[in-house]
């Protein structure tokens, strides 16, 4: 009923708002962008929020890219190799590139931002990702070679993030790639109002056919019911649309352009297995028995979703019976309590960012109720987003509802967390040494069947360690007016091809 009750307050207001006066859009060539959450920072290496990525990715730029397809396609890397044993890879810089305060890109800035990733105490995001680059060497200014440890076939992919952008050797030298935005990317940084507002304008010297917009100026909307009726009454061009009870109200509508994109990024219950009793095995198995994935989507994403293992690239998933616990048992769950000496159950504290995605709390929810029937008593903390981030970064948490990125590449997407040296594996709560030798096995493998069935025993196993309980992935949203053209979706929720809008009024 409440869930009934809430669509039609959407449709009242958007209906309301629509309707007043004096809110047409007005001519102008620059893209009136909505969403409902803002960056956290403005350093490309050490965010972790989607929201951040959303606005550095549309100013700073990595070596590599995906394309809709998950293909890693040029960007400042105009081509690479690798050798014969896949333990160098060589990068032909893109000539004729420039930051946005005129200094000249080449491969001395690329061998500082790596220098920088691997530097401990930068505490970069996707540091674990490069640690087999041993050494950097710099021939001339456009080519940079990586020399590497051992085989590291991810490691293309992995260099296709936000989070190994290239920043200049100058704002790394003077520390202010920590508060100022100076990158290649499409888009100039022109003010950063946190929660309120960003205006972007057009880097006229990009080195890519566009912008075709003057600028961007990005509103931030927390409530995206009136994000929807912004759409509808016209004062917005575009918008990023994270809850699907909003996204779904758009699907027959006449007037605006919905955009569904499969996605990668997955929604889990991470357990933190270094606190008690989540250091019982048989206690993380019980949850994980305990829960009805279906019934989560159902109930938190109004159906818009479906369950998923612990990998999410489409080349990589195995079927879910594979996987340990997938179908809700109560009875399994309540003798795994009873074998852990926990018959009586137990309090477990969760926390739930309130913004990203919005989702997350409805999923909380449902989880506490799911685990009431074996005994296990959920106290649910709704957290602001910053705050969340900065509890989990530092663990600081007994489980935590969380929506994580994919990548195309399982190395890729998991080496921070389940490996000895990654960078987020106090945040994952949990490592062993079959999951760390799984990882270096998948890293230097080269053969693509090998690969799979390493990352498929790798899924049957981490599942059945149940330190996390993954869940589900939704589609990505995205919603446009007719006019916008030239925007193309991307599983990885990317705005990069805002670089390619055209606005035809």
């Amino acid at each position: 009923m409440k869930r009934h009750a809430r669509i039609i307050c959407i449709l009242l207001l958007a209906a309301l708002i629509g309707a007043l006066p004096g809110l047409a859009q007005d001519e102008s060539n620059t893209l009136i962008m909505a969403r409902a959450a803002d960056a956290t920072g403005l350093d490309p290496h050490t965010q972790t929020a989607f929201a951040s990525f959303r606005l550095l990715e549309l100013i700073y730029e990595p070596l590599v890219t995906l394309d809709a397809d998950l293909n890693v396609v040029p960007a400042l890397a105009e081509s690479w190799e690798f050798n014969d044993d896949a333990t160098q890879l060589t990068l032909n810089l893109r000539d004729g590139v420039t930051f946005h305060d005129g200094s000249e890109f080449d491969s001395g800035d690329v061998k500082a931002t790596f220098e920088r990733i691997l530097d401990e105490a930068t505490a970069a995001a996707s540091r674990a990702n490069f640690l087999t680059i041993e050494s950097i060497d710099t021939p001339d200014p456009l080519t940079v070679v990586f020399n590497l440890s051992q085989a590291d076939v991810p490691l293309l992919s992995a260099l296709a993030s936000v989070n190994a952008s290239i920043a200049s050797s100058e704002a790394i030298e003077s520390g202010a790639i920590a508060t100022e935005a100076n990158g290649t990317g499409p888009f100039i940084l022109d003010e950063w109002v946190p929660e309120e507002q960003t205006t972007l304008s057009a880097n006229e010297n990009w080195w890519g056919e566009g912008p075709f917009v003057d600028g961007i100026e990005v509103r931030i909307i927390p409530d995206e019911t009136s994000i929807l009726a912004a759409l509808r009454a016209g004062t917005i061009d575009f918008a990023l649309l994270n809850d699907p009870l909003v996204a779904t109200l758009l699907v027959d509508d006449p007037d605006i352009i919905l955009n569904r994109a499969p996605a990668l990024a997955y929604n889990v219950l991470q357990l933190n297995g270094r606190r008690e009793p989540l250091d019982i095995l048989e206690v993380r198995q019980a949850i994980s028995c305990a829960i009805d994935r279906q019934e989560v989507i159902d109930t938190a994403a109004l159906g818009e979703g479906e369950v998923t293992g612990p990998l999410t690239p489409p080349a990589f998933q195995i079927p879910t019976d594979e996987l340990f616990c997938y179908q809700k048992d109560l009875d399994m769950a309540r003798s795994l309590l009873e074998q852990a000496g926990m018959a009586d159950g137990f309090t477990l504290n969760v926390i739930a960012a309130n913004a990203e995605p919005p989702t997350a709390l409805a999923t909380a929810q449902n989880i506490q109720a799911q685990l009431a029937e074996i005994g296990i008593t959920v106290e649910i903390e709704s957290l602001e987003l910053s705050v969340y981030v900065d509890r989990w970064l530092a663990a600081d948490f007994d489980a935590a509802v969380a929506q994580n990125g994919g990548r195309p590449d399982p190395y890729t997407m998991y080496a921070r967390y389940w490996t000895e040296t990654g960078n987020l594996n106090t945040v994952a709560g949990y490592i062993d040494d079959t999951l760390d030798d799984l990882m270096a096995q998948g890293r230097a493998e080269t053969d693509p069947e090998a690969r799979y069935e390493i990352f498929a025993e790798f899924q049957r196993y981490i599942t059945e360690m149940a330190p996390w309980v993954w869940l589900y992935v939704s589609p990505e949203y995205t919603a446009q007016q007719p006019y916008v053209t030239g925007f193309v979706p991307n599983p990885t929720d990317s705005l990069y091809s805002l670089a390619q809008v055209q606005l035809e009024r």
